[in-house]
């Protein structure tokens, strides 16, 4: 991915290596698209006579449904593949699946797939014109969630620099980890911590920038964000936890543990949540959780990317 303001994006498969300045504009022309979700006519014609396809191969709601608002918004015309029934499961390579797509003259493949890499694969073979935006390949990356993250965070908080943020949970196995970790470190966030059991946390995840916590109340002491995470249970192999039960016990984010943060922190969480296991109703529907806003949040950052990468963005903070 390119610098913006340099040349025009091409794809979009991940936060790590991108400038500061890269990052910045993606979340200034996400600002821009904020407000519309509120307007009576919420479409805009910065994609119109592009098609764009979402093409899943994992399961997903929030992700998937925010990609296609965002495209639609942006007056797309819109192609859903299913994958299941989709002549994958009979046997075509994904490389034929792809270039029979291409073939229908689309411009974009909003993919998500479980093996890291993948996006990156498709990018590879994708013809000149086409752009690729990765949502969500394997442990690897999740890079629009990030960037949505980051957003929800700069509304609330207004900056990055002198931020203490705690990400929460299943690291090993979160996409959305790895790709929050690059992206905030990235921003201006110094002390960034990462807070779960030792079967949850990468080795050597130190080397990324962030400080290691195993006991979660001295994990929130202080900091101004709290990112849980989803325990990834369909990447684990092996018993990594003792149980769920446990899991809530020690490291569920509850009202207790929360007012060890500061007293206007505010908890995000990528979804889809798990009650009573990673966090505790009163939190997850309480005034500092932003889960919900992260969703609208989501349609106008994945706007941003998509209006980027096509190189149609100018003038969307005016026009909003």
């Amino acid at each position: 991915m390119r610098e913006v303001g340099r040349q025009p994006l091409r794809h979009f498969l991940g936060v790590e290596g991108l400038s500061r300045e890269t990052l910045t504009e993606i979340l200034d022309t996400a600002e821009g698209f904020m407000a519309f979700g509120s307007r009576a006519v919420k479409k805009v014609p910065l994609l119109r006579g592009r098609t764009i396809v979402n093409l899943f191969f994992e399961p997903s709601t929030r992700t998937r449904t925010t990609f296609d608002l965002a495209a639609k918004r942006l007056s797309a015309d819109v192609l859903n593949l299913n994958v299941e029934a989709s002549s994958t499961r009979k046997g075509e390579s994904l490389l034929d699946t792809l270039w029979t797509l291409q073939a229908m003259n689309c411009d974009m493949f909003i993919v998500r797939h479980g093996l890291s890499g993948a996006a990156a694969f498709i990018a590879a073979h994708v013809a000149p014109g086409v752009r690729v935006i990765n949502a969500g390949d394997g442990r690897h990356e999740h890079p629009t969630q990030a960037m949505l993250d980051c957003a929800t965070i700069r509304r609330h908080k207004g900056r990055f620099e002198g931020l203490s943020v705690a990400i929460v949970g299943d690291i090993a196995h979160s996409r959305v980890a790895r790709s929050g970790i690059h992206a905030l470190r990235t921003l201006g966030v110094e002390d960034l911590r990462v807070v779960g059991p030792k079967t949850l946390i990468p080795v050597g995840i130190e080397e990324l920038g962030v400080s290691v916590y195993h006991v979660l109340e001295r994990g929130l002491e202080g900091v101004d964000v709290i990112c849980g995470l989803r325990l990834q249970q369909e990447r684990m192999q092996g018993a990594l936890l003792p149980s769920a039960a446990e899991y809530y016990r020690c490291y569920g984010l509850t009202p207790e543990r929360v007012a060890r943060a500061k007293p206007d922190a505010i908890v995000l969480h990528p979804g889809p949540i798990n009650r009573g296991v990673e966090i505790e109703s009163q939190v997850a529907d309480g005034p500092q959780s932003t889960i919900l806003e992260q969703v609208n949040v989501g349609i106008a950052v994945r706007m941003a990317i998509m209006s980027l990468a096509m190189g149609s963005h100018a003038g969307v903070a005016e026009d909003a």
